[in-house]
């Protein structure tokens, strides 16, 4: 068997590379994807056909495509290769956009987003970046990956309404298309070619592993709570920037609530994010937040008639979302079996585009039958429920996910191996899939003797 190298390594420049470009596509399409967030309802209005059903199903369609296809979109990059099924999506994301800008219709807008949706490449790219990466640096490529996603729905959210005050949601819708052939360029001449596809249990959905992951309370739990967030965000802005709108505030000048509201929240959660990791209170954070956005949806039912307060309860939603966004992929690591991560986070980002779909379609009715307060006191609905579920949530083992390339070995070498891994200090869970030729732990960095691993990484050698 060849052993893994444990001394640290800095990334190649290849890896730096690979990772800033795929982390540029996911900003990219999620800036597509999100810029719409904050304008849509006022736009719908002047559409033939809006109803606020309508309006809301056209915001939240592109989730139900999007949770459809994108498990698999990457089953199909395993078998006819990552960028093949990344050009192919980023093709249907740009004809959607195109579709969605063309319409005068609320039906052909719907048809745009849904077409917008079915381009889920998210599960491919990431299969993509586990490729070009070595296992050590993995962890590192899919955080700054995370990083930019988080950052790409920020900025949507400002440059949305400043956007459309410039060229109006077609030309939003446009430019969304131009990014997605952007993309493509990008995926065809800047991210290079995988020498070797495979699966990586890590990064990818593994059709073995969902009964495990889908019969996990305590990630049912999780995904119960991804599904609650991102439909109470769709819902939420399906009736905000009407009430901006009617508190006084023009279109154009909304960037203007959301642009402090985003800042001050993202600088609040900090010392929270530091509290639940390196405090180990993770749990009691996690409830709190998820507490903050019932307080935020109940202002928003009882407070939305000025300006100042709209902004104020913003600052409070946002900074409970972000906070709840940072921890909730943290808590999936955690709890996850060390094999099945990729198919925990798979299931995961289903669960998420399915509340948005949710909070589009439920927020539009809402909206329709009993306006705005209606959208509002669903969304204190929809908090309440989840902190009665998390509230029963098991408090998390703080383990990391840590990886070794142990090379070729056979099935009796790798059960002998997962044994004596597990004996190691802070190693909490070992799993030495030899196929794969790769161990996925579960380890706490504060008990791991990294020096009894490197003299097992030296025996086996």
């Amino acid at each position: 068997m060849k052993a893994a190298s444990l001394t640290p390594e800095r990334m190649t420049a290849d890896e730096r590379r690979t990772a800033f470009w795929l982390a540029s596509i996911f900003s990219l399409r999620m800036l597509g994807l999100f810029m719409i967030l904050p304008v849509f309802a006022l736009y719908a209005e002047h559409l033939r056909g809006n109803t606020p059903a309508l309006a809301g199903l056209a915001i939240g369609i592109y989730g139900f495509s999007q949770a459809l296809f994108q498990i698999p979109f990457g089953f199909l990059s395993d078998r006819y290769g990552r960028k093949r099924m990344i050009y192919l999506g980023l093709l249907l994301f740009a004809a959607g956009s195109a579709v969605a800008a063309l319409a005068d219709s609320i039906h052909g807008v719907i048809l745009g987003r849904a077409l917008q949706g079915g381009g889920a490449v998210s599960a491919a790219v990431m299969a993509l970046a586990a490729d070009l990466t070595r296992e050590e640096h993995r962890i590192k490529v899919m955080a700054a990956i995370g990083v930019t996603i988080g950052l790409s729905f920020a900025a949507s959210m400002v440059l949305g309404p400043v956007l459309n005050g410039w060229v109006g949601v077609p030309g939003i819708f446009w430019l969304t298309s131009a990014l997605a052939l952007l993309s493509i360029a990008v995926v065809r001449f800047q991210v290079p070619d995988p020498a070797v596809s495979r699966i990586h249990r890590d990064a990818e959905p593994v059709a073995s592993q969902f009964g495990r992951v889908l019969f996990d309370g305590q990630l049912l739990r999780l995904n119960f709570g991804i599904f609650i967030l991102h439909m109470l965000l769709t819902a939420t802005f399906v009736a905000v920037p009407l009430a901006l709108r009617d508190a006084g505030l023009a279109s154009e000048r909304h960037w203007e609530v959301y642009l402090p509201a985003l800042l001050i929240s993202m600088a609040a959660m900090v010392p929270f994010i530091v509290l639940a990791e390196r405090r180990r209170q993770l749990k009691p954070v996690f409830l709190g937040a998820i507490l903050v956005l019932v307080l935020a949806e109940f202002g928003l039912l009882n407070l939305h008639g000025n300006v100042l307060e709209l902004t104020v309860l913003l600052v409070v939603f946002f900074s409970g979302f972000n906070l709840l966004e940072a921890t909730l992929p943290s808590l999936i690591a955690k709890m996850a079996p060390p094999d099945a991560k990729g198919t925990a986070m798979g299931v995961y980002s289903s669960s998420q585009f399915l509340g948005a779909f949710a909070g589009g379609a439920l927020g539009g009715w809402l909206r329709g039958g009993f306006g705005l307060k209606g959208v509002f006191a669903f969304g204190v609905c929809g908090a309440l429920a989840w902190l009665a579920v998390a509230w029963t949530m098991a408090n998390p083992r703080y383990l990391s996910s840590y990886l070794l390339n142990v090379g070729q070995l056979d099935e009796t070498e790798a059960r002998r191996l997962t044994l004596r891994l597990g004996e190691i200090r802070g190693v909490a869970e070992a799993v030495v899939v030899a196929a794969e030729g790769v161990a996925y732990l579960k380890v706490d960095h504060r008990a791991l003797d990294e020096t009894a691993l490197r003299e097992l990484a030296a025996a086996e050698g």
